[in-house]
């Protein structure tokens, strides 16, 4: 059975080739054109991923990655913005999206990061290391059925933020150069990586007791980042 994407752009021209080339991939696509319908179509039927441009009438895009942020399917969002518009963009994925394309864009690189997101989301499972489960001092992540818990409970994250978690923890006490976690967690060999600080300070925010004084995820000056381990 085809995967369902949800196309939300309210620029006809572009969705229309959006689409074309997800039909012609291979997915189930469906379009509307503004973020009220967004909101009411993945409620009558959850898609697998959703691909939502940020200026829209109605609601804009923020606000329906904020609201889609709140359902506990986690559906992943790749969002489309103009190019410059870095603030939005930044904003965005503090709210939980996975991925971003800035306009204009190739319509075959948004076919390939769809299918990178949808991957790791689990619906392509070929190739994947065998399910692990890693533990550090309270901090539980159980690669298989991809859930995280921080003393019991369970954490929201989203699907970078999971993956990044788990690329860390696989590799404690080693230092990451931002290109290098852009290239191993997001597939991409160049990129913003912007996006690399804004996912670790979200990581923060959640598996940290202090996210101003991070005690696991720790920044490496002139380096990057890396997980270090609780000391026994």
């Amino acid at each position: 059975m085809a995967q369902r994407v949800l196309v939300v752009d309210d620029d006809r021209t572009v969705a229309d080739v959006v689409c074309r080339y997800l039909e012609h991939a291979g997915y189930e696509v469906a379009h509307v054109g503004d973020g009220a319908e967004a909101l009411a179509a993945v409620a009558r039927r959850p898609p697998h991923l959703v691909v939502l441009d940020l200026m829209l009438p109605v609601l804009d895009g923020l606000e329906v990655c904020r609201r889609l942020r709140q359902r506990p399917d986690g559906v992943p969002i790749v969002m489309l913005t103009a190019r410059g518009d870095e603030a939005d963009r930044v904003l965005g994925l503090q709210l939980g999206a996975d991925d971003y394309l800035s306009k204009p864009f190739s319509p075959r690189e948004l076919v390939l990061r769809v299918r990178s997101v949808l991957r790791r989301a689990g619906g392509d499972p070929a190739g994947a290391p065998p399910p692990e489960l890693l533990a550090d001092d309270g901090l539980e992540v159980a690669t298989g059925p991809r859930v995280a818990r921080l003393h019991g409970r369970e954490l929201t994250l989203t699907l970078r933020e999971f993956d990044l978690l788990v690329h860390l923890m696989r590799h404690p006490a080693r230092a990451f150069r931002r290109a290098e976690l852009l290239e191993r967690v997001w597939g991409w060999s160049f990129g913003d990586q912007s996006t690399v600080t804004v996912h670790v300070r979200r990581l923060r925010e959640k598996i940290e007791a202090d996210p101003a004084d991070p005690r696991r995820i720790v920044t490496v000056w002139g380096v990057g980042y890396r997980y270090e381990p609780a000391r026994a």
